[in-house]
């Protein structure tokens, strides 16, 4: 099916970023985190998002919670970030809104939403966050009610590797005060102290936000390590991480193209997460809609399966298929783990083809099934011939 495109389209200071550069990185976190905590009323800040009307429970108050559902998306940055609110982003959201209002009396609620990054064009203009973005989060969190998680994208804090990148520092610190009241504090068990990594549990369904652009920081990796390590499987048999670059995509940021924070979630993070049994990764940076499946067999010899999912048609300017992926190398590297790749979901090679989406993902036990959603021009989006599909190997019941 092709979808008719709507037409209609409804710095930190200087002395901050050459502060904080001339600090030896031991120090970053503590200088940063006294950056987000800015005196009140100050000129050129970015505002928190409201906390949600009905946050998550406690880990251990939720235990026995094992149906329910929560929204993945991602790449919201709009055409005016900084002049108005995002138009394309406000029909997803609008969309949203209804979907949870529809199901929240039935089997399966909508508990919380994960954005895999791309919030705004430019993370270090704070006008970008409060007049584009902020607003509509805030419908999410006080109308819908949910809690809202975002993993920072290179839009949002730079592509920078180094963590004292200038550019990086001044995207952070905005980042850090948008989410502030959204994501584990300092110092909580499920963050990493200084960094925009951070998990959560509910239910039977653990959730875990890194920062891609820095896929090579080998702290960061130790902590993701360590969250899985310490994991009770028996109560938390779902394993989900999010984050903004695909370990593999056909769009312009993949096909033969292989990006550094590509590569470096191929080598340091995908072999963590086979070895650690993570069923579903949501990412973004592609602007469309596209499924992988790759197989692999555990240490025991059981055959297992990841869905990764690229889910960026948030809003900002859709992309197409540009060609499929080069994992010869990948897959090589796999070695005992014997990594089979299928490309379960190809987007558009119009544009037209491919629509602004989000997805529900339901969770019922054991079982666990997608559906996606098209707005607007899009709706009637059917990528998988419907709009649903199992992921995991498990039936799946569509009441």
């Amino acid at each position: 099916m092709r979808f008719r495109r709507c037409r209609s389209v409804r710095v930190a200071a200087a002395c901050v970023v050459l502060t904080l550069c001339a600090l030896p990185l031991s120090a970053l976190s503590h200088a940063l985190r006294a950056q987000v905590a800015p005196p009140v009323g100050a000129p050129d800040t970015v505002r928190s998002i409201a906390q949600p009307r009905n946050p998550l429970p406690t880990e251990a108050a939720s235990a026995q919670t094992t149906r329910f559902s929560f929204i993945a998306y991602g790449d919201t940055r709009g055409r005016r970030d900084g002049v108005s609110e995002q138009y394309e982003h406000s029909l997803v959201v609008e969309s949203m809104l209804r979907t949870i209002k529809n199901m929240e009396n039935g089997p399966e609620p909508v508990r919380f939403v994960l954005q895999s990054g791309d919030a705004v064009v430019n993370g270090r203009d704070p006008k970008q966050w409060n007049v584009s973005f902020i607003g509509l989060i805030n419908r999410l969190t006080t109308i819908g009610g949910v809690p809202y998680f975002l993993a920072p994208g290179n839009h949002d804090v730079t592509s920078a590797a180094e963590l004292s990148a200038p550019g990086r520092l001044v995207g952070l610190q905005n980042y850090l005060r948008a989410v502030g009241q959204l994501i584990p504090a300092d110092g909580a068990t499920r963050r990493l102290a200084g960094y925009p990594t951070y998990a959560f549990g509910y239910g039977n369904t653990f959730v875990i936000a890194f920062d891609s652009n820095i896929a090579e920081d080998s702290t960061q990796l130790a902590w993701v390590r360590g969250q899985l390590e310490g994991l009770d499987r028996t109560r938390f048999t779902h394993v989900v991480a999010f984050f903004h670059h695909p370990a593999y995509s056909s769009g312009p940021h993949g096909g033969t193209t292989i990006e550094r924070p590509t590569l470096a979630v191929r080598a340091n993070y995908m072999p963590l997460f086979r070895r650690h049994n993570v069923e579903m990764l949501f990412t973004g940076h592609e602007h469309f809609f596209e499924h992988f499946v790759e197989r692999y067999r555990d240490a025991a010899g059981q055959p297992r399966r990841i869905d990764q999912i690229v889910s960026g048609g948030g809003g900002a300017p859709l992309y197409t298929y540009q060609g499929e992926p080069d994992l010869r190398a990948y897959t090589e590297a796999s070695g005992a783990d014997s990594a089979r790749v299928t490309h379960l979901v190809r987007p558009g090679v119009r544009a037209g083809d491919n629509a602004y989406h989000y997805t529900v993902v339901h969770v019922d036990g054991a079982r666990v099934w997608v559906e996606v959603i098209g707005v607007d021009w899009g709706a009637g989006y059917a990528p998988y011939q419907s709009n649903k599909s199992v992921l995991g190997d498990t039936l799946v019941r569509r009441d």
